[in-house]
Formats: C-alpha cells, structure tokens, sequence
C-alpha cells in the first residue's frame, strides 16, 4: 500500500522521480513496469499486477451498459505501461501529462493502492475542496461502515 505526499518536479523531457519508498514497493513485488492512465484531475499509477485485476473487475461489468463503456474507454484506452529507468524516474506520455495538467511542480501521492501524480497546485484546490466537505464525507463514510 502506498501512502504519504511527495513534492517533486518533471523534467524537460517529461521524467519525474518516483519516491524512494514506493519504488521499493513497485519493485518488490513486480518485474513488469507499472501502468499509468488517467484519473479524473490526476493521473494514476497502479503495479503491473494490481491494473490488471482493475482490468479484469471492470470487464466483468455489464459490457451494455454506456457507463461501464464510458468509464472502460476513459480509464483504460489512457492506460500505459511506463518503466522506471535505474535513476528511478518515469517518463509520463505526453497525452497523460496534458490530461492531468501537468508541468513542472507535481506532487506524487500514496493513496493505498495506487499512486497519484498530481499538478500540485491542482492538489492544493483537490485537498481544499475536501476539507470544505469533511462532515459530509466522513458520514457517507460512515454509511459504507468505514
């Protein structure tokens, strides 16, 4: 499980460095480069082995239905494989960078099982927005038995 928050920059060709920690975890437990796609304001990272679990949950939904092919064409048509070179950096696709907003100041966030790369100040407004909704959050979580 991957957790904290990591301030971190992209360079000119679009490589950032992944957190030591969570290098280690992506690499304990997999040979196979992560997969990278994109989330709503961020993009996503998930080990190898975890996406293609995530894969195999969503074609398991009804293939009929237009928001499983929404949601299967957004998710997994921007999804892509993306090593960790041996300085530890990763090389964003373009596209992804673009959907994401991102630049230069990004901030590489645990978030249990999967790892968010976000624009910071995007994250900033993200964390903002939460903290505004707090009580209504914790009670839908409370609902869910958390």
């Amino acid at each position: 499980m991957f957790r904290g928050r990591y301030p971190h920059t992209i360079d000119p060709k679009g490589r950032v460095s992944m957190p030591t920690a969570f290098r280690a975890e992506l690499q304990e437990h997999e040979d196979r480069p992560p997969f990278v796609t994109n989330l709503s304001r961020c993009l996503a990272l998930f080990p190898w082995q975890r996406w293609l679990d995530f894969e195999e949950r969503m074609a398991s939904l009804s293939q009929v239905r237009p928001e499983v092919q929404a949601f299967q064409r957004f998710l997994v048509s921007g999804a892509q494989e993306c090593a960790i070179d041996r300085q530890g950096r990763i090389l964003l696709p373009q596209h992804l960078r673009q959907h994401a907003g991102l630049e230069r100041e990004v901030v590489i966030a645990g978030v249990g099982p999967r790892i968010e790369i976000w624009d910071r100040s995007r994250l900033d407004e993200e964390i903002r927005r939460v903290a505004e909704r707090h009580d209504e959050i914790s009670t839908v979580l409370a609902d869910l038995g958390l």
